[in-house]
């Protein structure tokens, strides 16, 4: 279920962006799921279609969903190879932490900065 609040700071294009990234990780939308036209999507969360379009083009040059033309967009299996790719950066990303000797606390607080920084416009 996607939930957009119109008073978060964050905008609605990537509210939806990062829930449906989040379904599409967790699995709760497997790969080959067809979504919703973004006419639809847009309609049911009281949305313009370009915010809707605009957080579908993300998601697909992620790679985690493919459009097929008039068929629609869909899951992609590149997003099960995307988050492989993000497993194996963090195990890295740990791997360099622990040999510098930062503490894991500081480290979260340096992947949220990055993820924060990554997430704007």
């Amino acid at each position: 279920m996607i939930v957009i609040d119109a008073a978060s700071p964050t905008p609605p294009y990537e509210q939806l962006r990062a829930q449906l990234a989040r379904h599409i990780q967790d699995r709760s939308l497997a790969v080959g799921t067809r979504l919703p036209t973004i006419r639809r999507l847009a309609a049911d969360l009281g949305l313009a279609v370009n915010t809707v379009g605009r957080a579908y083009r993300e998601l697909e040059e992620a790679g985690m969903i493919e459009t097929r033309g008039r068929a629609g967009s869909f899951v992609s299996a590149a997003g099960e190879q995307a988050l492989e790719q993000a497993h194996r950066a963090a195990r890295d990303y740990a791997a360099v932490i622990t040999s510098v000797g930062i503490d894991p606390t500081e480290a979260i607080r340096i992947v949220e900065a990055a993820l924060g920084h990554a997430a704007t416009p």
